[in-house]
């Protein structure tokens, strides 16, 4: 039976570039690194970097981040000095931000949780919601 999420292995181009923005620009912890990779983690999370050619996505996947609500707005406009891409604008509960890492991985910093999602589309269900 799977207990929860293990890690998450990106592929990036640079590795140095990489680091650089998930410790400085998003404030993960560096625990290793190596010549073709780290590890990184966020709370409980365990992120791995890995080098590799990086396959660019059209699709909906990505990955979101906590941060809490006293901290996004803050957070958020330390992001946009640095000038990161944004790939969406948020249409759904709580507050997002969609950005892109440098190698075009889409990532998302969010305010909620899967019960305060679970609360909102209770009162505004989407188009064929179905509660399991």
């Amino acid at each position: 039976m799977i207990t929860g999420l293990n890690h998450i292995t990106l592929a990036v181009s640079n590795l140095e570039r990489s680091l650089e923005f998930y410790t400085q620009a998003l404030g993960l912890t560096g625990h290793v690194k190596w010549d073709n990779g780290a590890y990184l983690s966020a709370g409980e999370l365990w992120l791995c970097l890995s080098v590799d050619e990086p396959d660019s996505k059209i699709d909906y996947t990505h990955i979101a981040f906590d941060v809490g609500e006293a901290e996004f707005e803050a957070f958020c406009a330390r992001l946009e000095a640095r000038s990161v891409t944004r790939w969406k604008e948020n249409t759904s509960e709580g507050a997002s931000f969609y950005l892109l890492d440098p190698d075009g991985h889409k990532l998302e910093i969010h305010v909620g949780s899967l019960r305060s999602r679970l609360t909102s589309i209770a009162t505004k269900p989407y188009s064929g919601l179905v509660w399991l």
